[in-house]
Formats: C-alpha cells, structure tokens, sequence
C-alpha cells in the first residue's frame, strides 16, 4: 500500500484551471463515492481550497493508482490530458508525506504560514472519513499530518503574524484608501473567509459593514457579530451605489456579478470609485468588470502582490517549522521502516525454529534415551546456534530498516529464506483512530 498525491495549485496553475478542478462542499462526499471506484485505489481525501485541489491515495500499484486519479480529473475538468498534464504534479511515497506536511504547515500555501490550511485539511480528512472511503493508511497519514501542523504553529508562532488571504484582502483595500474610517464595506457571503475578512475590517477602523448572503438569516448572523447591517441576496444592487469596497467570497458556482450589472451600478455612482476585491473560488466577479471605467477589481491572484508585506518574521519562523517537518520525517520513516522489516525477522524467527525443532526431534530419536540433563544440553546448544546464526542478519536489518535500501534486504532476506510474508503485514501501517482523537507529536 503506497501514498501518492496527484493535484494542482497556484504555484502549477493559473486561476481560470483551477477554478474548473474547484469542488463546492455540496458535491465532495459525490465525487469521494466516484473516485473510490477507480482501480487501485483503497483510501483517498481530496483537499480543495482556493488556491489548490489535491487528491491524496492510498493505492496498491503507484502506477495505476496516479492514472486512475488522473484520468478523474481529466473527466472533471473536462480538458485532456495533454492540456491538464501541464499545470498537474505527482509525488509518491514519501515525497507525499513530506508534501502533505508541509502543506498543513501552511508552507506550500499563498500566503506563508497561514492558519486557514490546518482546518482545511482537517475538514477534507474528516469529509472522507464520514464518507467511508479512507483506510488505515489514509488515517496515519493525515493524523499524523496534523499533528505536525500542530506542532509547528505551536512552536515557530507562525500565524501569530497576522497574514492571510482574508487579511491580505483588506491589505489590499487600505492601499487604495489608507483611512478605512468613514468607508462603506459590503461583503458578499457568510462563510469563514468573509467573517475573516469582516473581522479584519472592523479592526482596521471601517465603520460600516454590509453583509449580503443567499441565505438571509446568516447574513444577519454575521452582521450582527461586527455591528453591521445585513442585505438581501436580491436587494443587493439598491445598496451598491453607496459602498466604496466590495469583497466577495461567495460559493456560487456561477458568476454574481456580471459586467452589465456593475455598469449600471456605476452610472448611479456618477463616476465614484468602486473597490472589488474577489477572493472566491470559482471566481464571483466576470473579469471584463475591472475594465470598467472607476471600478478596481482585484481576483484571488492579485493578493499575491500584497502578500509580500509581514513575510520577513513568517520566513524566519518557517526555517525553524521547515527543520520540525524534517525531524518529524525522520521518526516517521523510522516508524515505517522499522514496522516494515518486523514480519520478515518474525517470519525468519519462526522458519528458524522449524527447522531445529525438526532437526532436534531427529537427533534426539537417533540418540536414544537420554538423561534429563544431557537432553537440555542438547538442546541449549541448537538454541545457542539458531541464536548465533540469526544475530548478525536480524541486526543489520533492522539497521538497514533506516536507509533508503531497507525495502530492498528485507525482500533480498525473505527471497534466501522463502519467507511468507502477507502483502497486508508487509505495509504495517498502523491502525488509524478517529478524526479528532489526540495523537502524539510523533509516531514511535
């Protein structure tokens, strides 16, 4: 059993391929229920985010596994392969595990550090888990995943700078107007992104907060946590003649605002300047709008640039999490390697016994009767040899359990020996617990 991931990101592909592999929380638990059925696949969590969708498995064959979670994507996207192939990355083994370590850490993210991913993570591992399609595999893995985010936010202080997507966006907003007091924000969604982003907004002096939401009811909930007023989904256009800032983070799968509607809205603006700043996923705001005439607009890419700001304390945090990652990599492959040659110096063991307990009954036939002492004799000395014989071998595996050709002798050893091993005990990960149950800071 072999853990890969397959997916792309912001670093591998520009937003208009990401938002085509972008999956709504709605259609997760469908799309976990139709790649399980892909061959060679026996776990697997897909993590989507803004900024990147990927498919972490457990599979049986490398090979077959990557293309089956490929050709997934591939009919997802509705693009080929050769177009897809482009922006997609693939890491095995344990690049996969160091990957997924330094995603939760918040490392491979947009933004260094960020405290989003963590719960992201979480939430993906635990969406798969209620949907019944990880296995013992999956489950270390992503515990012990989280664990290790844990641990470096804990340790470096990392997200104790206050940078993220929903802050670098109100960032953004103070470039264009440095005073927030006296301005007029609306955010289109509830969601956590825009009660971040509200959150960051009120603490950056702007005193009055709009709230616009499908949903009505939390519209009012999320006005209401920041003294701000809530607005129907369909009653929006009324208020956009008075807000100086838009930011939407809705989950719409279809544009919410359209180059028609906010050309209208700014001829009732009489030329005012209008802030958009669009930090869905897909993508809220058609991009013709930002070449409409007073209007800025500013997508989830954009934030790059602004991102640059309070980096230098993340970047000094994240060589001391960089350094937890591989501390934590070393005991994590110790662990594995280690379980892994346990069933061959188990099944070594037994084949030894075997053979000097048929060999001894033999002896002991041919010998006659003997006295009691000079039969323990006997067998304290095949006891003796067995023990001899199988030091030197048992030790240097297990020291060779901690290299890169650890796999190798222990298969060269079950080969000379005809061991059985099972293909499941070979594996040995260890039974996963529940999403939510406490893991230690390592695996021993």
């Amino acid at each position: 059993m072999f853990p890969v991931t397959v997916g792309l990101s912001h670093h591998s592909a520009p937003l208009e391929i990401r938002e085509k592999l972008a999956f709504p929380a709605s259609e997760i638990n469908n799309a976990l229920q139709e790649l399980i059925a892909y061959p060679a696949l026996e776990g697997i969590v897909i993590l989507s985010t803004c900024n990147r969708l990927e498919i972490y498995a457990a599979t049986t064959d490398i090979e077959i596994g990557q293309d089956a979670i490929k050709k997934f994507l591939y009919e997802r996207s509705g693009l080929s392969a050769d177009e897809l192939n482009r922006y997609l990355y693939s890491r095995t083994l344990y690049e996969a595990v160091r990957h997924l370590f330094n995603v939760v850490s918040g490392f491979d993210s947009m933004v260094l550090g960020e405290t989003q991913i963590l719960g992201q993570v979480a939430q993906a591992y635990e969406d798969a888990y209620a949907a019944g399609v990880t296995n013992k595999v999956i489950n270390v893995f992503f515990q012990n995943a989280l664990t290790v985010g844990k641990r470096v936010r804990t340790e470096t202080k990392i997200d104790q700078h206050p940078v993220s997507i929903s802050y670098t966006a109100v960032e953004l907003a103070m470039q264009k107007f440095p005073n927030l007091k006296g301005k007029t924000i609306m955010i289109l969604g509830a969601g956590e992104m825009s009660y971040l982003t509200a959150k960051h907004l009120v603490a950056a002096g702007a005193s009055t907060v709009l709230v616009s939401n499908r949903s009505y009811d939390r519209a009012l909930s999320l006005a209401a946590e920041f003294n701000g007023r809530a607005v129907r989904f369909d009653e929006m256009d009324a208020y956009l003649g008075e807000v100086d800032i838009i930011i939407s983070a809705t989950a719409s799968v279809h544009y919410v605002l359209l180059p028609e509607r906010v050309e209208k809205i700014m001829r009732a603006r009489a030329g005012r300047a209008l802030l958009i700043i669009d930090i869905a996923v897909p993508r809220d705001v058609h991009p013709e709008v930002g070449s409409i005439p007073g209007v800025t607009l500013h997508d989830i890419d954009d934030l790059q640039g602004v991102v640059d700001r309070s980096l230098q304390a993340r970047e000094s945090a994240a060589v001391q999490g960089k350094k937890i990652i591989e501390e934590e990599m070393k005991h994590f492959l110790k662990w594995h390697n280690s379980l892994f040659v346990i069933p061959t110096i188990v099944a070594l063991k037994q084949r030894a016994e075997e053979i000097k307990e048929v060999q001894l009954s033999r002896a002991l036939e041919r010998l006659g009767t003997l006295t009691p002492k000079q039969e323990k004799a006997i067998r304290s000395l095949a006891n003796s040899i067995v023990n001899q014989l199988l030091h030197a071998p048992i030790t240097n595996l297990k020291e060779f359990a901690d290299t890169r050709q650890g796999h190798l002798y222990t298969e060269i050893l079950q080969n000379l020996f005809d061991l059985s091993v099972e293909e499941e005990t070979k594996s040995l990960w260890m039974v996963g617990q529940q999403p939510g149950q406490a893991l230690r800071g390592r695996v021993e």
